[in-house]
């Protein structure tokens, strides 16, 4: 049980008023392992995030939004002399460095499509289809890691699919966030989840507006506008899973990845919210201290974006993407990718990045060796139908 001194401590580190759980009963794991998933809504652009520069179509194709190279100025974080890191990314390359990140490149869910709804329904269902479970893999994976679904946390305004299911799983909300449109908008879309029908046409109709806005005066100061969320959250997030009786397992969520315009480089938008995403991973590590040791993160987005610019200097709903892992008990320092390449005849539709790797390789992956989660019960019941997704064996130490 979180005593009320926790609470307080927890409420304290934020610079918001904080809303109280759902449920405050966490179970006593028989582990110190940790497990953290960030799902980031929107759609990364996996090319930013972490630039192939050493592709020979990088530079011609991505124009304006190309980064400097590693040995500019404020250029390419590099990592093995073909693919870097946004220079932003201070933090996780500090963190590839010290053998404790794993870049991914090329990853996708089986999702092919281009809608935001289906496709993180896919990504935290597990599944083949959008539809294929009205629960999500983490919530099914929790009966094989304790049998309780007290060992698990979400940090969200609503309760994700992933970790949705029959029974009631802890959350913790804090209150009083300054958003942007894209978070509001993201928010109402949440509220139909529940309803395919209206959340689809809702979606469609957003996604529409939020590139007619994107246009406009105010849509560009909203993108160039730094606001910093996820810090608080993760360091919440360090202090619930430091806490011997508090859960093992979060999840968090960071929403504004929707770029079709003034998308940026170096600077802008996407540079904001890849910042935001690394001073939050370095205050997640900070604040586990010695449990850090112990701790998986998984970074992953619903897909990727277009290789080319569009014509607002942004890119469009894409295939691939990057992902990452990261913490004390990966087997880092590498980049993992079967690397597909960027000439037209090799894009995903003559214009997106190729999968090349099932993103349920790095769940399952990360559950069995992890979290000793059973091979069988990841197959039949956490990731069914997914067989072309390998467990792999050299993520974790």
């Amino acid at each position: 049980m979180l005593n009320r001194r926790d609470f307080i401590k927890l409420s304290s580190l934020t610079s918001f008023s904080s809303l109280p759980f759902v449920r405050t009963t966490f179970a006593k794991a028989e582990t110190e392992a940790r497990y953290v998933v960030i799902l980031l809504r929107g759609a990364m652009d996996g090319l930013a995030a972490v630039p192939a520069y050493g592709d020979q179509h990088y530079y011609s194709l991505r124009r304006t939004l190309a980064l400097p190279s590693p040995n500019e100025e404020n250029g390419i974080l590099d990592l093995n002399g073909f693919f870097g890191l946004h220079p932003v990314m201070q933090n996780m390359h500090n963190m590839y460095q010290n053998k404790e990140a794993l870049i991914f490149h090329s990853v996708a869910s089986p999702y092919r499509q281009r809608s935001h709804f289906d496709a993180q329904r896919l990504l935290q269902n597990g599944t083949n289809l959008p539809l294929g479970a009205d629960n999500g893999w983490l919530y099914r994976a929790l009966q094989d890691f304790s049998g309780s679904h007290q060992d698990a946390i979400a940090l969200a305004q609503k309760l994700p699919l992933i970790l949705y299911g029959s029974q009631q799983v802890n959350s913790w909300s804090p209150g009083g966030v300054n958003v942007n449109s894209n978070d509001i908008f993201d928010r109402v879309a949440r509220l139909y989840d529940d309803n395919v029908f209206f959340a689809r046409q809702l979606n469609a109709a957003l996604e529409t507006q939020a590139m007619v806005e994107q246009m406009t005066e105010q849509g560009n100061q909203l993108s160039r506008r730094n606001v910093n969320r996820l810090t608080p959250t993760l360091t919440a997030a360090a202090q619930f899973l430091s806490n011997p009786s508090g859960p093992r397992i979060a999840v968090l969520e960071s929403t504004g990845w929707d770029t079709h315009a003034n998308q940026g480089s170096t600077h802008g938008r996407l540079a904001n919210n890849l910042r935001d995403l690394d001073e939050g991973l370095g205050a997640l590590k900070g604040g586990l201290n010695e449990n850090w040791s112990n701790t998986v993160v998984t970074v992953v987005t619903e897909f990727g974006r277009t290789v080319a610019v569009n014509g607002t200097n942004g890119t469009d709903h894409g295939t691939a993407s990057a992902a990452f892992m990261l913490g004390g008990a990966i087997n880092g320092g590498q980049v993992k990718s079967e690397w597909p390449g960027l000439s037209k005849s090799n894009l995903h539709d003559g214009r997106d990045l190729a999968a090349t790797l099932d993103v349920r390789s790095l769940f399952k992956s990360s559950l069995h060796h992890h979290l000793k989660i059973s091979k069988r019960s990841l197959e039949e019941s956490v990731f069914p139908d997914s067989s072309a997704a390998p467990i792999l064996n050299d993520l974790i130490t």
